[in-house]
């Protein structure tokens, strides 16, 4: 059947529910570019201020998942699982999460994306491990998962087209931040891949695109919702993201972080997250009956170093030198290292991440637009976390990078973090959503 833009437009306007055949309609007609840029930001524009129901939000999803490549991981044996998290500095969760899931015999199927702006996303981490590819077929995807328990793919051009061009258009038309548009986009690139437990770490805070909790935990439950529309088993934690999670911002160095916390030398706010996302996937999937001793049991699997290999096989499975990683101080020297200092004593009680991931950025682990080349070695190391002393003239955090000295990193560096004389209880995350 056919319908006019106007008078879904018009419907859409007045609030009055769109038929899922009206939104399908719409979103099929404006990638074949039947539907103008500027109808289409009429639309995104009422949806901002209007808001979609349930149906119609689920309906749109689905729009988005038919209009490109869906992956048949049928031939995949035993249970599957999947995370996504929704961005931070420092965020190198699914590189501890993969490995530590996968070491239960449950199988990691995951597609990731690059990072624009702060630090590089997933894909980019990875490919500091020279060699290492994201650009799978089918069959060597589904033989990775396999053999070794887990993969993760890059998202090529053909997954979820619609949403591609309907976020490129939200973005220059001030229509980003509509809870029904985020979750869809979110949602549909996670649903092209079946699995039997889906996690999602909702960031919120400075260094996330959520700011607060409240638009954090709408937004939780819309996936949730969608979630259950597709048979799904969806478990969702808000995490803290006021302040990087972990030590290590960059790509190399965030690799080698990940690592080093699989054999229980990692830092401990990256571990409560990986533990507690992972033993939301092993409750889910009935391999414990009680959260609780599913993270402990997590904890135990970090101590003992049994899952590490995990990581160093799926890298080589994919083509990537691994050895750079375990030799990291021979393999990702920088031309300049500079060290930032406290100048008084205390407690650090903040570490503003929004501040410390744009100087990531500035020191070439992240690009200001798609053209720019990342510098694997580049990035950031926090010696000191927020709740820990310092004394006058300690190192509070380091740069490495291969650009000329900037002093104003400096300046911008110093007030990125506070010391205070009274320690500040920390919360890494901030609820549970099942």
């Amino acid at each position: 059947m056919n319908y006019s833009f106007s008078e879904i437009i018009e419907k859409k306007k007045h609030s009055i529910e769109l038929s899922a055949e009206e939104i399908k309609w719409l979103i099929n007609s404006y990638v074949k570019n039947n539907v103008t840029d500027y109808q289409m930001a009429a639309f995104a524009m009422a949806v901002y201020f209007n808001g979609m129901t349930k149906a119609e939000t689920l309906a749109l999803t689905q729009s988005y998942v038919e209009s490109g490549y869906v992956y048949d991981v049928s031939e995949v044996t035993g249970l599957k699982a999947d995370k996504h998290s929704t961005g931070g500095v420092g965020d190198k969760t699914s590189l501890v999460y993969s490995p530590l899931v996968a070491s239960y015999g449950v199988k990691v199927c995951k597609l990731s994306g690059r990072g624009l702006g702060v630090t590089g996303g997933t894909i980019d981490k990875l490919e500091s491990c020279k060699g290492w590819t994201s650009e799978l077929s089918k069959e060597k995807f589904i033989k990775t998962i396999n053999e070794v328990g887990m993969s993760i793919t890059g998202q090529s051009d053909d997954i979820v087209p619609a949403d591609k061009k309907m976020y490129a258009l939200r973005d220059v038309t001030g229509t980003v931040d509509s809870i029904p548009l985020i979750a869809a986009s979110i949602m549909s690139k996670k649903l092209v891949i079946d699995s039997d437990s889906l996690i999602l770490d909702v960031k919120v805070g400075a260094g996330a695109f959520m700011k607060n909790i409240d638009i954090a935990e709408k937004l939780a439950n819309e996936m949730i919702t969608i979630g259950h529309g597709y048979n799904r088993k969806v478990s969702i934690l808000l995490t803290d993201m006021q302040k990087p999670l972990g030590k290590a911002i960059g790509n190399a160095i965030e690799v080698k972080e990940a690592w080093d916390t699989l054999n229980n030398n990692g830092p401990e706010d990256l571990k409560e997250v990986v533990c507690t996302a992972a033993g939301l996937t092993l409750t889910d999937l009935g391999i414990f009956d009680k959260l609780e001793d599913a993270i402990s049991d997590c904890y135990k699997k970090l101590e003992t170093g049994e899952c590490a290999h995990f990581l160093q096989e799926f890298v080589e499975a994919q083509g990537g030198n691994f050895e750079l990683i375990k030799n990291y101080e021979q393999n990702f020297t920088t031309k300049n290292k500079i060290e930032v200092l406290a100048e008084e004593n205390g407690y650090i009680i903040s570490q503003d991440a929004e501040t410390i991931g744009l100087l990531s950025m500035e020191l070439g682990a992240g690009r200001k637009t798609k053209e720019d080349l990342i510098d694997f070695s580049a990035g950031i190391y926090l010696n000191k976390k927020t709740g820990d002393v310092v004394k006058t003239g300690d190192v509070v955090l380091t740069f490495y990078t291969n650009f000329d000295i900037n002093n104003d990193w400096i300046e911008k560096a110093k007030k990125s973090f506070t010391i205070s004389s009274q320690n500040e209880k920390q919360q890494n995350i901030i609820k549970i959503i099942r």
